[in-house]
Order: structure tokens, then C-alpha cells, then sequence
């Protein structure tokens, strides 16, 4: 069994580097990756049913992110490899893919002579980018958890095969990760809850949003998250996860532990890390994290504010944030009707800012992922416009957008951002992904972005409030300001946010370099609530954002 599978995925593997990058087939390598997805978990199955468990998590890693690899590569091939190296790989490219050329196009002088030497070249280059990068079907456990964990930090990693659950748990410390295995019928109740919360999320928003606590104690049972953390040294006070498939959508840094509901104030998995709750799509691309260089400078920020001008919070959120950058030059904030696909794109190039910070409508598009997009200025269309065009994306009844305006993933991915160390995006759905797409499951907004250059993406998993998102960014800004690291700024700023109470926040507030204006709109919004409430205890406020390194 072990034979046939490795010689199947072996052969999927082939013909996923058959196609060229950039070639425009790069959706069909996908549709590959996703038809013969069964194998690989079939794969990792047999792996773990002879204990081999090192080699059951290169598979999951070789079953995930393959695209998103690919690209990365691609981009940041002169600054992941020497020169010479970097230099002699993109050589190697461009034979393989003008001998590929030929073929496809019937015009190789000897087929089968040309086809052996392309998978001599494919092998060269392989051979020499793992000498310095071991990725894709040379991925390395031992070696990623050598060059990638300290005596700090613990990364789990979720995976989904035929009939349970896995998680893998990577530490310093133990010579291989730690494996639990859920049984069928959590897999089940799993797919359950996952069907449920979603059809209340879409169809029942007010349901879904005051019964989020709760769904989240059900969450944390379900995957046994206590279980998995007893299996973790008290030591280890940084976490990564990686989750699988539909995990991807959910706020797993705020399950509970070691708490049943009910028992007095229950503690959170950021409780339990306080250096830091972040997220990542897989192994590979936090390795390659490592080769992205940037300067530590912090000052330079792009920022989009209110771009359909409906927003009550956006001018305040962004006039507060704006203020810890340097002024402009460095500093370029498009306002409202100035903040156009145009002028987002064709001006001052992006990649010449540290931060960019998005606040402004999002929308996440299940149906088709790639129709997903930042709203920008101008792009709200009248009702008549159709529907079904590749150009608009329909909302509602009475929301209608122009593709064609909006930032979109695609456009994300032909952004350059070659300095930038952080991006926000301060709106709504911007975290969610293809769940369905189970090869790369991974096509989002956040992927957009790692492809682009930045190293971290902020965003979130559900359409939030105004009000609340725009107190957490500014008090996410103010603590990255006091040098605090990326995920324990953000982390502390929701635990301020849930706990803070109303007159806490009204001083808060008062301190921050508003006018008169301005500081009335956050007064009049919190007086509805009693000096000593806590107004954004739900984790509907606070939750929905997370970290998410490449």
C-alpha cells in the first residue's frame, strides 16, 4: 500500500511540474492537486497506522500550499538563493520551460530525447534548490523544526483525512511532533458544528453572534483542545497554528481551556501563550518566512480610509493610527472618493511603505473565492447593472460591485511589496479562504498578500462592528509602538478590548488626539452602556482578528 501511494503522489507531483508558471494552466495545477488530494491522505493514514510519523507530516505538508509555494519561489528567487544559485535556478527555468514549449506545441525535433533531458533539468534543479531550501517533496521535518523552533515555541498543526482528525504538535524538545488522533465520531460532530455555525453565521447573523461564546466551548471539546495542551511543556509560551480546511474560518486562538463553562471566568489559548497566539498555512511557507529580509524600521505607512464613505468609525480609527508614522512623504493616506483601484495601484509604489493598513468595506465571495475583494472607492454600482457578469460581484439585492474597482486577489497578487512587514486589514472577511478547495486550501485575501512580500497579514473571519474594530486597531497600533512583538500586540489589545469597561474606555478615549467632533461620535456610542459594563465582552467584538505569518 505504502509503494502504490508514494508512486502515485510521485507521479501527481510530476505532472504538477510539468506545468509552466505562468503559463496561464497554473488553475489546472490546482484541480490536479485537489483530484488526487485522497491520495496523500491516504498516504498520511498509512504512515501513522506503522508509526512512521515524521513522514506522515512531509506528506500533509506536501499536500498543502503547493501554488503558493510555486509563486513565492518564483517572485523571491533572487533574494531566497545567492546570486550565483539564484542565477543558475532561473536558468534551469527558462530551458525547462522553452523545452516544454516545444513539446506542447509539436515542435521538438525528438520528443522523447527533449522529455528525458527536461527531467534531467528538473532534477538538477531540484537537486540545488534543496541544498539551500528543502521544500515540496524534499520538505525536511527534522530539519524545519531544528532551524524554525526554539525552547519557546510550539506550533500545531491540524489535519483532516477520511475519517478523523489529526494534530500534530512540533517543539524543540521531543525528536519528533506529537500526534493525536481523534475518533470517527469526532470528525463527525466536527462536520456538524462547522455546518451548523456557518448556516447561522450566513443566515441568522444576530443568532450566530450571541451564541459565538458558546459555540466556541462546543468547538474546544469537539477538537479536545485541554487534551492537546497537556501534551505541551508550561515552558513553551508562543504558539503557531496551522489549521486544515474549514479551520481556516475559525477564531481557534480564543477556544477555552481548562475551564468548563460556567466555572467562574474561563481562560482562552492567548491566555496560555502570552508571547503570542499567530497562524500560518503551512510549515513550508513559514520557512520561507526565513528568507524574507526586511529593515526594522517601522515608519513608513499607506493607509486606505473610507473609500465608500459610509463608515462612521474608519475617519477616527485611521486619523489616531496614522499619527505613530512618520509625516508624509512617508506617510500617504487616500481619504474617502481619493481611494481608487487607480491610484491604490498606478501611484507611489506600495513597496516603498513598512505598514499598509486597509479600513474599508471586505467581502469574502464562497461561491467563487477570487471574486473576493477590498471595496474601494466608486465601486458600489446601481441595481441594474448584471448581475451575473465576470465583472460584477453581486452582495445583496441592493449591493452591487464593479470588479473592475475593488481590489480583488488577483490584483493583490501582482502587488510588490518589497519593504513592507505588516499588513492590516481592518474589514470584514478578510481572513476567510476556499475551504472547499482541498489541494492548496488556501485562496484568500491573506495569501494575496504573503505572495505580495509582506511577512504578516492582520485579518479577520467575520463581518465586524465598526466601533469595536476601530478601538482594537488603535490600541493594536499603540502597543506595536512600544516595540511589543506583531502577535502579543494584537493578542493584549483583544484581551484590553473584551475587559475594558465603559468608563475605562470613555478615559481611554479622552486621551487620544481627536477634536471635539470626532471624540462625540465614540461618547455618544458608548453612553448606552453603564459606567462599569464591559460593552465588547462578546468574542464577536474582539476574536474575529488574528495574525497570519507566510
Amino acid at each position: 500500500m505504502l509503494k502504490a501511494f508514494d508512486a502515485a503522489i510521485k507521479t501527481v507531483e510530476f505532472l504538477r511540474d510539468e506545468i509552466i508558471y505562468g503559463s496561464g494552466e497554473e488553475e489546472y495545477k490546482t484541480k490536479l492537486a485537489e483530484e488526487w488530494n485522497k491520495v496523500y491522505q491516504g498516504m498520511v493514514e498509512t504512515c501513522l497506522a506503522l508509526t512512521n510519523i515524521t513522514e506522515a507530516i512531509e506528506y500533509v505538508e506536501r499536500s498543502k500550499t503547493g501554488n503558493l509555494v510555486d509563486k513565492i519561489l518564483s517572485r523571491d528567487l533572487k533574494t531566497i538563493f545567492p546570486p550565483d544559485v539564484a542565477t543558475q535556478l532561473q536558468q534551469y527555468r527558462d530551458e525547462i520551460a522553452a523545452g516544454q514549449n516545444q513539446i506542447q506545441q509539436g515542435k521538438a525535433e525528438n520528443p522523447k530525447v527533449l522529455a528525458q533531458r527536461l527531467k534531467e533539468l528538473r532534477q538538477q534543479r531540484n537537486d540545488l534548490q534543496d541544498q539551500y531550501l528543502p521544500i515540496g517533496s524534499s520538505f525536511n521535518v527534522d530539519k524545519f523544526q531544528n532551524k524554525n523552533l526554539d525552547d519557546h515555541t510550539v506550533i500545531v498543526e491540524f489535519y483532516i483525512i477520511r475519517n478523523k482528525l489529526l494534530s500534530f504538535i512540533f517543539t524543540s524538545e521531543t525528536q519528533q511532533p506529537i500526534v493525536w488522533q481523534s475518533q470517527p465520531q469526532d470528525l463527525e460532530e466536527l462536520v456538524n458544528w462547522i455546518i451548523e455555525y456557518l448556516g447561522s453565521y450566513k443566515n441568522q447573523k444576530a443568532d450566530w453572534q450571541n451564541n459565538l461564546s458558546n459555540r466556541l466551548h462546543e468547538l474546544a471539546d469537539i477538537l479536545s483542545i485541554d487534551h492537546i495542551i497537556k501534551q505541551i511543556n508550561e515552558k513553551c509560551d508562543r504558539l503557531i497554528l496551522i489549521p486544515h480546511l474549514f479551520l481556516h474560518l475559525l477564531p481557534l486562538h480564543a477556544l477555552p481551556i481548562t475551564s468548563k463553562q460556567g466555572e467562574g471566568k474561563p481562560k482562552i489559548l492567548m491566555d496560555r501563550f502570552p508571547a503570542g497566539v499567530s497562524y500560518a498555512p503551512s510549515c513550508q511557507l513559514l520557512q520561507l518566512t526565513q528568507t524574507r529580509q526586511r529593515s526594522e524600521e517601522f515608519t513608513h505607512l499607506f493607509a486606505v480610509q473610507n473609500p465608500s464613505a459610509d463608515l462612521v468609525y474608519t475617519p477616527i480609527e485611521v486619523d489616531v493610527i496614522k499619527g505613530y508614522f512618520n509625516p508624509p512623504p512617508d506617510t500617504e493616506v487616500l481619504v474617502e472618493n481619493d481611494a481608487t483601484k487607480a491610484v491604490i495601484i498606478d501611484s507611489k509604489p506600495l513597496n516603498s511603505y513598512h505598514c499598509l493598513h486597509f479600513s474599508c468595506h471586505g467581502y469574502f465571495n464562497y461561491q467563487e473565492p477570487r471574486k473576493s475583494a477590498l471595496i474601494l472607492a466608486n465601486a458600489h454600482q446601481p441595481t441594474s447593472a448584471e448581475p451575473n457578469s465576470e465583472r460584477y460581484l453581486r452582495i445583496s439585492e441592493k449591493e452591487i460591485f464593479d470588479l473592475e474597482k475593488c481590489l480583488t486577489i488577483d490584483d493583490v497578487f501582482e502587488l510588490q511589496l518589497e519593504q513592507c512587514r505588516l499588513v492590516t486589514l481592518s474589514a470584514c472577511e478578510t481572513g476567510l479562504i476556499d475551504y472547499t478547495n482541498i489541494s492548496d486550501e488556501y485562496i484568500g485575501l491573506p495569501s494575496g498578500f504573503l505572495v505580495a512580500g509582506s511577512p504578516a497579514v492582520v485579518s479577520s473571519l467575520w463581518t465586524v462592528n465598526d466601533l469595536s474594530t476601530a478601538l482594537l486597531m488603535i490600541k493594536f497600533y499603540q502597543n506595536l509602538r512600544e516595540q511589543i512583538p506583531l502577535a502579543v500586540a494584537l493578542n493584549q489589545a483583544q484581551f484590553w478590548l473584551r475587559d475594558s469597561t465603559q468608563c475605562q474606555l470613555l478615559a481611554w478615549s479622552r486621551q487620544l488626539p481627536l477634536d471635539n467632533s470626532l471624540m462625540k461620535k465614540i461618547e455618544q456610542a458608548l453612553d448606552w452602556f453603564n459606567p462599569h459594563e464591559q460593552p465588547f465582552q462578546n468574542p464577536y467584538h474582539w476574536a474575529a482578528f488574528c495574525v497570519i505569518r507566510s
